[in-house]
């Protein structure tokens, strides 16, 4: 059986101490099938970049991680991937910077991988790469002599194709991609944008999942990914999420609870959703006191500006509005600027008669998922989702929204608070009933089938496009 390697920015590594997230989980139970190496960056800096790799193992499952230098952590992570792509593939022009140094460092820090990583590959192992952060890396292992598979997926929205010519090398960026052999994009939106771009960019042409560009061709498909449907549900009836909700529902006293968990990140329209639960405390008056929002916003990314900002002026719309608001006895906000536990988030979303998750634009958001998956069969509550989010393409029993209309919010959270009991079963029937079907393990297996599938390149030079320097 061929070997897999998973090659992502940071590597979660496993261990008995720590928690891991539902994409971890679904990774490493691929390594162990496939007798494989996670690589990445350990998240940890050196004062220069040796290569040095540090193996660790543990389940069955092994790392190999890398240490990077200052400079690569702010131009390649900081700068490039999170001041430039980011918010560019969340369609925020207004805060993407283009600065030279920060694709310099993209650049050089892929290449870095490469080198490191290429030793470690054995002829027939598939290597499947992870999200914006390492879009060049297939290009740089080509160009080190890699005939391998491999797959990239994007966890990502890909932007339309008037919003990526703004990039600078836009077109060599979407070229290095056609070094893989199979993409995988969340949903048929991004994978559509994308094909655009290819046939008005680059005289692509489109045959089902194959994309053609001069004379190479790629395979790219539309895969949703999902909860790890099996073990959030043991979570969910975990005596710690028992406990949660017992002890969120005290806290309650008898209100109604709408929650939203997000990073803390200008995609997620956190601040929108603070005004449209506004609107809908102005619209209902006769509802104070008897409802509460609560968000769970774990910060991120604290070093970079825009990030410390969205932290600024959520900490000040929550005070002007519950300072408007309030009663002695009533706070309508409820703002935690930290995470929790699967299992006591479990218990959380099991105590909101209302899940609200809004993003302005996001790849999937599992959150809706998560929300969904911990409701009460014969009291479940209701998910109020954004149009824009990837998970909206599946979740259509939810009730869809434009998150930049505080009135369409305020309405939705009318309706699902008032929603019957039948229709809140039935809508939340159907959405349970394709969250348990393509959940993680179904899309791990997916991908990977269709990138154990495809071939070999003939020689590491063989089809590679020629990288484009377009401004």
């Amino acid at each position: 059986m061929s070997r897999l390697i998973i090659v992502s920015n940071r590597v979660q590594k496993p261990g008995p101490d720590g928690a891991q997230g539902g994409l971890a989980v679904a990774l490493s139970a691929a390594l162990r099938e496939h007798k494989g190496i996670w690589f990445g960056w350990s998240g940890e800096t050196a004062s220069k970049f040796t290569g040095h790799i540090g193996l660790d193992e543990y389940d069955g499952v092994r790392t190999a991680t890398v240490d990077l230098e200052e400079q690569d952590v702010d131009e390649y992570y900081n700068g490039y991937a999170n001041r430039t792509l980011w918010p560019l593939f969340h369609y925020r022009m207004d805060l993407a910077e283009y600065v030279r140094s920060f694709g310099s460092g993209y650049e050089r820090v892929n290449k870095r991988f490469a080198e490191t990583l290429q030793p470690l590959i054995e002829s027939d192992d598939a290597v499947w790469v992870h999200d914006y952060h390492l879009i060049p890396l297939a290009w740089d292992l080509r160009r080190q002599g890699v005939k391998n598979r491999m797959g990239f997926f994007l966890h990502t929205p890909w932007p339309p194709t008037r919003l990526l010519v703004a990039l600078p090398h836009h077109q060599r960026l979407v070229q290095s991609l056609f070094a893989y052999d199979v993409l995988g994009f969340q949903t048929e939106e991004w994978l559509e944008s994308f094909r655009h771009y290819c046939e008005k960019e680059m005289g692509g042409t489109i045959d089902g999942d194959d994309i053609t560009v001069g004379s190479r061709t790629i395979k790219a498909f539309a895969c949703p990914i999902g909860i790890d449907y099996d073990e959030f549900l043991d979570a969910v009836n975990s005596e710690n999420a028992k406990a949660a909700l017992t002890k969120m529902r005290a806290s309650l006293q008898d209100r109604a609870m709408i929650v939203g968990v997000d990073r803390l990140d200008y995609s997620k329209g956190l601040e929108e959703r603070f005004q449209g639960f506004e609107k809908y405390l102005t619209d209902h008056p006769e509802m104070h006191t008897h409802v509460v929002l609560v968000q769970v916003a774990p910060p991120s990314r604290g070093e970079v500006k825009s990030y410390q900002e969205i932290r600024a002026s959520l900490e000040a719309e929550s005070g002007r509005i519950n300072g408007r608001f309030a009663h002695v006895d009533w706070t309508p906000i409820r703002y935690v600027n930290k995470g929790y536990p699967r299992d006591q988030l479990g218990g959380i979303y099991r105590a909101a008669k209302v899940g609200l998750v809004t993003p302005l634009r996001d790849g999937m958001n599992l959150v809706a998922k998560e929300y969904v998956a911990a409701q009460d069969p014969q009291d479940p509550g209701v998910l109020i989702l954004s149009r824009f989010a990837g998970a909206a393409q599946q979740l259509t029993e939810a009730l869809l929204i434009n998150p930049y209309s505080d009135e369409e919010m305020a309405d939705a959270i009318h309706q699902a608070l008032t929603m019957p009991l039948d229709e809140r079963k039935r809508r939340w029937k159907i959405m349970m009933d394709e969250i348990g079907e393509t959940d993680v393990v179904w899309w791990r297996e997916t991908y990977v089938n269709k990138l154990m599938q495809a071939q070999d390149v003939e020689s590491a030079e063989d089809k590679l496009l020629e990288l484009s320097d377009e401004e």
